[in-house]
């Protein structure tokens, strides 16, 4: 299995997550905070396909389906185009609103199709390309994607425990 098939891998068990946290949902379990400080699965789903949209846009060369596909006025959110929930503070959290978990699957589905994209094009030589020179060592290809792939399960994790508090009331 080559390296560019193992991470096509990872991010589709990235949006079965995503579907299965969402699956169902009101609108009001999306956005249940277990207290004010807390995040809610609507803002878990939405950030975790914000960083992959950023990022995987950004080693393609590509623009953002955020704002290539339109999602940015759907969701018609009250933050800056670009923002991808990084350095949130509670209040940001409170005020991602979205009327259903369709429009957060949407775009998930529309991010993870360009990743497929993406990835399809990839060779074991494109792994070592230095992308991001920021950080000491330089992030390579490589680990910008791994990255992206543990921040992703690690917010569709908290997103899924969400639910779980969600439907036995405990939120």
């Amino acid at each position: 299995m080559k390296s560019a098939d193992l991470l096509a891998d990872a991010f589709g068990r990235i949006r079965e997550t995503v579907h299965e946290a969402v699956a169902g949902m009101s609108p009001e379990g999306l956005h249940a905070r277990p207290d004010e400080g807390a995040n809610s699965i609507a803002w878990l789903i939405w950030h975790l396909t914000r960083i992959q949209d950023d990022h995987v846009a950004d080693v393609a060369g590509t623009e953002q389906q955020w704002t290539a596909g339109g999602w940015a006025d759907r969701f018609g959110l009250p933050f800056a185009p670009l923002e991808t929930g990084y350095g949130h503070r509670p209040e940001d959290v409170a005020a991602l609103r979205v009327e259903s978990g369709e429009l957060l699957t949407g775009y998930h589905d529309a991010v993870y199709e360009r990743t497929l994209v993406y990835l399809r094009t990839l060779h074991e030589a494109d792994f070592p390309r230095i992308v991001d020179t920021s950080w000491n060592p330089p992030v390579t290809l490589a680990v910008r994607l791994v990255s992206v792939v543990s921040d992703d399960l690690q917010h569709a994790g908290q997103a899924s425990f969400l639910r779980g508090c969600v439907e036995r009331g405990a939120l």
